[in-house]
Parts: structure tokens; C-alpha cells; sequence
């Protein structure tokens, strides 16, 4: 029987060559991977910093909202902090392919065929990244906007804009979920807080009822309300009635519409139909049953309320 044995010699010269590589290129190695997470750590470092102190001088400052500017520079800066990693741990690949002494050119031919491959695989990661390069750059929406985006499938996604990037965008539901939606999914974004809002009610009356009485009424509650200390800061002007927009056997419909700051539209709606209730009331008229909500989310009606409310 043949001994396999290594000869005394060849084990210390293989452990030599391997403590010199560790004191050459390991030890180059594994400072090109430090560097790489120190400057990664100092991106997240930048990015959740401007985000902290963003987020102090707007409790600090007298805004009741943030300005389409503030939320759009958070976003983008959430943009580029995610690119300059990606950026930086493909520069730290190739420095350790080229002091492993792979050939960086001789890679084409199969990088090529690799490419094409992932290619086929991957279209719907470049399709998220160029969706959410144009969600930026035309500034469809930003860090804290409340938005319904409308999916591939016909899926809806509503929340507050939790954080963007190139590839998703990630929203917090009123339940406190969490939405990542891929933007190469994204076939329709509504931004329901940009600018400013409309909160919308649609008070349904008796049939038999005075109109002439109700739009009275109407008018006495949007003026007051306008004039409440709490609500004046949140409206952009008085709320007012629009008429009549449905009839049935039973009962009239009457809008009542109001310009609201952005993101305050359903909390403004909200007060004002209790408002609205309590005042028709108070002139004998009531309102159809299980028609008007004064709970915490948006009004039963909503599918009026969707089309008309940022028109």
C-alpha cells in the first residue's frame, strides 16, 4: 500500500505561501471589504441623518404640513443613498476579482452570456428601477404623501409614503401595515396629498325636504365651522355646498366640498359631517340612515369622492 502522506517540507512550504497571501492579498482583501462597509455605514450615517434633522426643524417649525420640496429632496435623497451602495459594493467586487487575478477582460465573453441571461430574468428588476427613476424625477410623490397606487392586476396599494427608491416604494396603511409595492408595477399613481385636498361630504336628505333650507343651512355650518379655531389653520378656504348631484325615490343628495391642506382632507370630512348632521337636525331634517359616516376612515361615498377630490 502506497502512503499518501506530504513530505515534511511541501506542508510548511503550502502553510508559508498561504500566511504570505493572508499578509499580501487576504490582508488587501479584507481592507477593500472594510472600506466598503465603512463607507456604506457612512451613506446610511448621511441619509438617516438628513432625514432626523429634516423631521426636527418640521416639529420645530410652525408648518402643519410638509412642502412638496421637503418631501421630495427626502426621497431623492433616499434615491441616491441607495445607488451609491449599490455603486460601492460593485466597485469592491472587482477589486477582489482583480487581487484574486481573475481577468476582468476575459470576463466579456462569458459576462455576455451571463448578461443575457439574467437578462430575461431580471426585466422586471430593470423595469422597477426605471419606473422609479420617473416616480422621482417627475415627482409623482414623496417621503410622507399619501398616495393610492393602483397595481398590475388591478391591486390597490393606499397608505403615507413610508420610504422611495429606485426599485419599491414602501407605504404604512392606517392599520399600521406595511405595502412594499415593485414600481414596475405601478400602472397608476393618486397622490392625495399634494398641493392641497377637497374634503368631500354627501349629505342624503328626505325627498320632501326644502333645498332652499338645507343649502341655508349648509352655507351657516361651512362659515362656522371655517371660523373654528382648530380647523381654520387646516382649511384653504370655507366649506361650501355644491347642490344637488343625485336623486332617488326616497332621498336627495347634497356635496358639500371644502379645500383642505394636503393629507387633512378625510380628518376635516370627518368633523364636518358630524357638524352637518347636528345642524340639519336642528332644523327638523334628518339624514338618511347608513348613509354618512363620522368614523376614522374615508366616507362611505368614496367612489364619488375620488374623482372630484383633488379636481
Amino acid at each position: 500500500m502506497t502512503s499518501l502522506a506530504f513530505a515534511p517540507g511541501a506542508t510548511q512550504t503550502v502553510i508559508g505561501r498561504f500566511y504570505v497571501w493572508c499578509a499580501t492579498d487576504g490582508l488587501e482583501i479584507v481592507i477593500w471589504i472594510l472600506a466598503g462597509l465603512l463607507i456604506i455605514r457612512f451613506i446610511r450615517w448621511g441619509a438617516e441623518g438628513y432625514a432626523a434633522r429634516q423631521m426636527t426643524q418640521f416639529d420645530q417649525s410652525d408648518e402643519i404640513v410638509q412642502s412638496e420640496d421637503a418631501k421630495h429632496r427626502r426621497a431623492l435623497v433616499d434615491v441616491v443613498s441607495w445607488t451609491l451602495i449599490v455603486v460601492v459594493a460593485i466597485v469592491v467586487g472587482l477589486a477582489i476579482l482583480v487581487i484574486l487575478g481573475v481577468p476582468i477582460s476575459g470576463l466579456a465573453g462569458p459576462g455576455a452570456v451571463l448578461g443575457a441571461a439574467l437578462g430575461f430574468g431580471a426585466q422586471r428588476v430593470v423595469q422597477d428601477i426605471l419606473a422609479g427613476f420617473f416616480v422621482v424625477a417627475e415627482k409623482q410623490y414623496g417621503y410622507g404623501d399619501v398616495v393610492n397606487l393602483t397595481t398590475t392586476g388591478n391591486g390597490v396599494a393606499e397608505g403615507t409614503v413610508e420610504d422611495v427608491t429606485l426599485r419599491m416604494t414602501r407605504l404604512r396603511t392606517g392599520e399600521g401595515e406595511v405595502i412594499t409595492v415593485p414600481n414596475g408595477q405601478i400602472i397608476k399613481a393618486t397622490n392625495l396629498s399634494k398641493d392641497w385636498a377637497r374634503a368631500v361630504v354627501d349629505v342624503p336628505i328626505p325627498a320632501d325636504a326644502d333645498i332652499a333650507l338645507v343649502n341655508e343651512t349648509l352655507d351657516r355650518v361651512g362659515d362656522e365651522f371655517y371660523e373654528q379655531e382648530q380647523w381654520h389653520d387646516l382649511l384653504l378656504d370655507s366649506p361650501s355646498p355644491l347642490g344637488v348631484i343625485d336623486l332617488e325615490l326616497d332621498s336627495i343628495t347634497v356635496r358639500m366640498v371644502a379645500r383642505t391642506l394636503p393629507g387633512k382632507q378625510f380628518e376635516v370630512s370627518r368633523a364636518l359631517r358630524i357638524e352637518i348632521v347636528q345642524a340639519l337636525a336642528g332644523e327638523g331634517i334628518t339624514v338618511a340612515p347608513g348613509r354618512v359616516e363620522a368614523g376614522g376612515g374615508p366616507p362611505a361615498t368614496m367612489a364619488d369622492d375620488v374623482g372630484s377630490r383633488r379636481s
